[in-house]
């Protein structure tokens, strides 16, 4: 059989980490972006050959980046992309931005990272095909107490993305679905996150590899005529 790729962004913590683990053992080769080197410490052994250092935010980085991607893979194409990859900017002392606690630049640096970037990478589908799979928030439909604004603007539009790539990229074979984590226990939490498992029906936080597994699903034939979704993955949070 082929082996499948996957190209995933954000992928140095967190559930990025558990994606590249969780599909690495599937069989698929996994090529990884993020704004920093790969670090030597991963047990990843592909990191050193398969790791793509590049800025979503920088328009000529995104370029750049496309261009070694399609040098790399040559004429395999990709199977999947995985965008991963955001940013949740804080205040001097940790706190919350609200709706006047972000500049313009704050604004276009979120944007540029959790929306636009990622949008550069999915013509490289076209060839390989079949899947895209956004991770969300549970913010893009509720007001967080850490999550600011930005942030959360940023993954209502990407709710709002998915639904626009799925109907446009639908009929030449290309899905567009995407998860929307809750409270994920990873080691970025915000102080006071563990307080909120009381609020979750299944009263505990969530695991990185309990949202990979649904994207591993979302990403394989298991999910073919899946398009346009959004799924849940918060212990019922949402309810």
């Amino acid at each position: 059989m082929t082996q499948k790729t996957l190209l995933l962004t954000g992928a140095s913590r967190g559930i990025g980490h558990a994606t590249v683990k969780l599909f690495r053992s599937a069989g698929w080769r996994v090529l990884t972006v993020s704004r920093t080197a790969f670090d030597a410490r991963c047990p990843w052994h592909a990191g050193n050959s398969d790791h793509f250092q590049g800025d979503l935010a920088d328009p000529a980085a995104r370029a750049d980046l496309v261009a070694r991607l399609r040098e790399t893979l040559a004429e395999t194409g990709l199977n999947a992309i995985v965008n991963n990859a955001g940013i949740s900017p804080r205040g001097p002392e940790g706190q919350r931005l609200g709706v006047a606690g972000n500049s313009d630049e704050v604004w276009h640096h979120v944007l540029n990272v959790n929306l636009i970037g990622p949008a550069t990478l999915m013509p490289e589908l076209e060839r390989g095909q079949r899947a895209v799979v956004n991770v969300g928030s549970i913010v893009g439909t509720r007001v967080h107490p850490f999550a600011g604004t930005a942030y959360a603007c940023s993954k209502a539009a990407l709710a709002a993305r998915t639904r626009e790539a799925a109907a446009e990229l639908g009929p030449r074979g290309i899905r567009v679905n995407m998860v929307t984590p809750g409270e994920i226990e990873t080691e970025i939490l915000s102080p006071g996150t563990e307080d909120m498992a009381r609020l979750i029906p299944m009263r505990r936080l969530g695991q990185p590899d309990e949202v990979a597994r649904v994207v591993l699903v979302l990403c394989s034939g298991e999910a073919a005529y899946v398009n346009g979704a959004t799924i849940d993955v918060n212990g019922g949070q949402h309810v």
